[in-house]
């Protein structure tokens, strides 16, 4: 992850700075609730992939949530994928400063598909360009796995 704000995390009157970073995802686990999970980022997808299906697996089994947070910085996520949004507001409430990462269903125009993210950060994490250059990353990213 090339935007070394990520690695900060407002606490308090602190700034925190981590080593490595985890993205946190929500698992619906065998009893139809939901766990936390959390996966150490990797720069390489297939890895990250890996990781992710396994942990992700054993969470949804255990029903236990796995938690990084002491070690590394964790960037939330969540997938509401019953639902059509267009953003979400209000998630940095003073306990959670994280960046957060939310969107819903997916939607077809013609013949492309659109995903609306909704993408929070703590303003003494970071400023509106270092989100803009993680966001535009994130499409570059998007763009070549569609080229594969």
């Amino acid at each position: 992850m090339n935007v070394k704000e990520f690695y900060i995390l407002p606490v308090g009157d602190k700034l925190i700075q981590y080593d490595s970073i985890a993205v946190n995802t929500i698992v619906k686990n065998k009893e139809g609730e939901v766990s936390s999970c959390d996966i150490l980022y990797e720069a390489d997808l297939d890895k990250y992939n890996e990781q992710y299906l396994k942990y992700t697996s054993q969470v949804a089994e255990n029903c236990q949530d796995r938690d990084l947070s002491n070690n590394s910085m964790v960037i939330g996520t969540s997938a509401i994928i019953d639902t059509d949004i267009d953003g979400a507001v209000g998630m940095n409430s003073g306990i959670f400063n994280n960046p957060f990462i939310i969107w819903g269903r997916y939607k077809k125009k013609w013949v492309r598909y659109y995903l609306t993210l909704s993408f929070q950060f703590h303003h003494t994490q970071m400023d509106g360009a270092h989100a803009g250059v993680f966001l535009a990353n994130l499409q570059n990213e998007i763009n070549s796995i569609i080229k594969r």
